[in-house]
């Protein structure tokens, strides 16, 4: 008696399925397994705003939780300067030119803010272009620069960026609650550190803010 078999359909569903959970399984993948994890402390966290301006007038620091806001109408952080408003901080003391290197941190958008970018790769200064990674909110939709769509509806929530660099590879992923969101090719080598905050960019709200917890840096 001929042994029962599964029709070629439900086969090649089966197949589909267990190929798409292992995908799901990989995309979802700690994005810092392999990664060591770079120790931080306050000396590394250089505060960029409004030159004009205490640095209590647009950053507080409380309760693990850094909130950076800006407007508008605010002055550059520096005199001189033609670059829009920002309040930003700069991780100084690990900048690098090579390796894979990743930013880590808890972000919280409040409605509101648009046309801002909340996080940068940042070339050397002085380059043209001056990053090879911008992730910028417009509308509730946090995008690649003006293009790819990261994540959707992320005012009032607390989401979790990773965003790898690879310099030698010349290549940049970035995860969003763990999962794989957009890949893009660098701009080649550099001198690079990340940034974090609101940057005023094309299209700016009034008011942008950002809030930041638990912001770690890795290296591979």
């Amino acid at each position: 008696m001929a042994s029962p078999t599964l029709p070629v359909v439900q086969i090649a569903f089966l197949v589909s399925f267990f190929l798409l959970k292992e995908s799901i399984l990989l995309c979802s993948a700690d994005p810092t397994d392999g990664f060591r994890q770079i120790p931080l402390t306050e000396s590394n966290f250089l505060l960029q705003k409004p030159y004009n301006l205490a640095s209590a007038d647009r950053y507080s620091y409380s309760n693990g939780v850094r909130r950076l806001w800006v407007f508008s109408t605010d002055k550059p952080f520096k005199s001189g300067s033609s670059t829009d408003p920002r309040t930003e901080i700069r991780i100084k003391g690990y900048d690098y030119s090579s390796g894979v290197w990743q930013f880590e941190g808890y972000v919280f958008v409040p409605s509101g803010t648009s046309g801002a970018s909340i996080m940068q790769i940042h070339r050397a200064e002085g380059e043209k272009p001056a990053t090879d990674a911008m992730l910028r909110v417009y509308d509730g939709e946090l995008r690649f620069y003006v293009g790819a769509v990261l994540e959707n509806n992320v005012y009032n929530r607390w989401i979790k960026l990773n965003v790898i660099h690879d310099v030698d590879g010349n290549m940049l992923t970035v995860f969003v609650d763990g999962v794989m969101k957009h890949e893009a090719q660098g701009r080649g080598r550099s001198d690079f550190f990340f940034k974090f905050g609101v940057y005023g960019q094309i299209g700016e709200s009034n008011r942008m803010e950002s809030r930041w917890r638990d912001v770690k840096i890795f290296k591979k």
